[in-house]
């Protein structure tokens, strides 16, 4: 009798470790599950990623090809490594190929801020702006094209940036207008720089702001180092 209590135990640790596992199996932190809605721009924006790569380690050629419930790969290699024989089992692993540079970004010329108004969130100021900046304003005021490019996302199912724009200027920089009130152009739509595109909207707090960020190759950089002084 005394030994029940430590089997009980075993077998709920054993319970609790197959549960664990089978959750590891279902979920995978270097995956995501595409949702009605998401666009590959949007999926790339959402986990800090560049388009093109993302694009490239899923073989989705120019992202059109995306599709609600298709899991997609976060990262450039499977993680899975091959079977290796007894022989190549007593040889030291190979070292890991190194990264390659980072490629050189192709500029944009003419940056022009997106609207009226002071920055009232600065850039890494706060979790809210650890990505972009907060311009404070009028609710509907005018929300205008950082510069000339391609829509690629128009939508709200990004969460944390309400009703959303996020504009292509070339290979490597994107810009996104976040808490609009309404948008006024939809996806594939060509837009030039200063075309107004959306009118602002309230941000945290019930206060009207626009959220603006550029990235460069899928990573945020400080917008205010881009536009011109004020």
């Amino acid at each position: 009798m005394r030994s029940r209590p430590a089997h009980v135990l075993a077998v709920v640790l054993l319970i609790g470790l197959i549960h664990g596992c089978s959750n590891a199996l279902r979920w995978s932190p270097d995956t995501h599950v595409v949702r009605s809605g998401e666009t590959l721009y949007a999926i790339a924006w959402s986990h800090g990623l560049d388009p093109r790569d993302l694009a490239a380690w899923n073989g989705l050629g120019d992202g059109s090809l995306i599709y609600p419930g298709q899991r997609l790969r976060l990262t450039g290699s499977s993680g899975k490594r091959p079977p290796s024989t007894p022989a190549q089992a007593s040889r030291a692993p190979a070292p890991a190929p190194a990264r390659p540079a980072p490629r050189p970004a192709v500029q944009v010329s003419g940056w022009q801020w997106p609207t009226r108004g002071s920055v009232i969130g600065a850039y890494g100021q706060t979790a809210k702006t650890e990505s972009g900046v907060h311009i404070g304003g009028q609710r509907g005021q005018s929300i205008r094209a950082a510069a000339g490019g391609e829509v690629v996302y128009s939508g709200d199912s990004l969460p944390g940036y309400g009703n959303l724009l996020i504009i292509k200027h070339n290979a490597d920089f994107l810009s996104a207008y976040g808490f609009n009130d309404a948008l006024l152009v939809n996806e594939g739509q060509t837009v030039a720089a200063g075309q107004k595109i959306a009118r602002m909207g309230q941000g945290p707090g019930q206060r009207p702001l626009l959220h603006f960020e550029i990235r460069r190759q899928g990573k945020p950089v400080n917008p205010v180092a881009y536009l011109p002084s004020r």
